[in-house]
């Protein structure tokens, strides 16, 4: 089984999908976000500094988020390959990533981008709750999302959280930045044939078999 790394505008559904892959492919869900909200939990200045960044709506440097994504696919559950949630973000991390990859002797896998409406995403945001505890995202208005028990976490019962920077201006400052920063990766994906694009604007399952019939496991 390869890696997987999916792109998508913010709120575009990479978290959905990620764990459906997740538990269909037996493969670990790494989210950079995830990983940036686990560093910025102390009281240290480079943890104050990605707290203030990602309140913004901002990318993290790239020489944070490098050094906590080659530790974490260096571990062992990540043998035998992953899924890659909002990284890369740009031309310049995908060539830094490559290079990991080459020292790691991984390979590249497959790119897949969920094509999305940006209204609909932008809803989809507003409505978005998650699990400060195990990190599972539900959404208030999508009905495979939506939480068993109203603001519970279906897999551990904590109660769920409206994140700080999920709000229509924030969303906006991020959707900007997705079109100059993103946009260009998906142009460099496609000149080297490794792009797939998938129709992400029916409903997460019928997202979820295009994803399926590209990998082919």
């Amino acid at each position: 089984m390869k890696s997987i790394i999916l792109i998508a505008p913010p709120a575009g559904g990479k978290g959905t999908q990620s764990s459906m892959l997740k538990e269909e492919y037996n493969l670990p869900h790494i989210s950079t976000g995830d990983l940036l909200r686990g560093a910025s939990n102390n009281d240290s200045e480079i943890s104050m500094q990605i707290k203030a960044i990602l309140k913004e709506g901002k990318l993290v440097p790239d020489e944070i988020v490098m050094s906590l994504l080659k530790d974490r696919i260096t571990k062992e559950d990540c043998n035998n390959g992953y899924i890659l949630d909002g990284f890369p973000r740009t031309v310049a991390q995908a060539i830094s990533y490559e290079e990991i990859l080459k020292e790691l002797g991984k390979d590249e896998g497959y790119v897949i981008l969920l094509n999305t409406n940006k209204e609909d995403a932008k809803a989809r945001i507003a409505n978005r709750v998650s699990c400060p505890k195990c990190g599972r995202v539900f959404n208030n208005i999508i009905e495979d999302l939506k939480p068993q028990v109203e603001n519970k976490c279906d897999d551990c019962g904590s109660d769920l959280i409206h994140r700080e920077d999920d709000n229509a201006e924030t969303y906006e400052k991020r959707y900007n930045e997705y079109l100059e920063k993103t946009q260009p990766l998906i142009d460099f994906y496609k000149d080297k044939n490794l792009l797939y694009e998938v129709d992400n604007n029916v409903d997460v399952d019928y997202t979820f078999a295009q994803i399926k019939e590209i990998i082919g496991e």
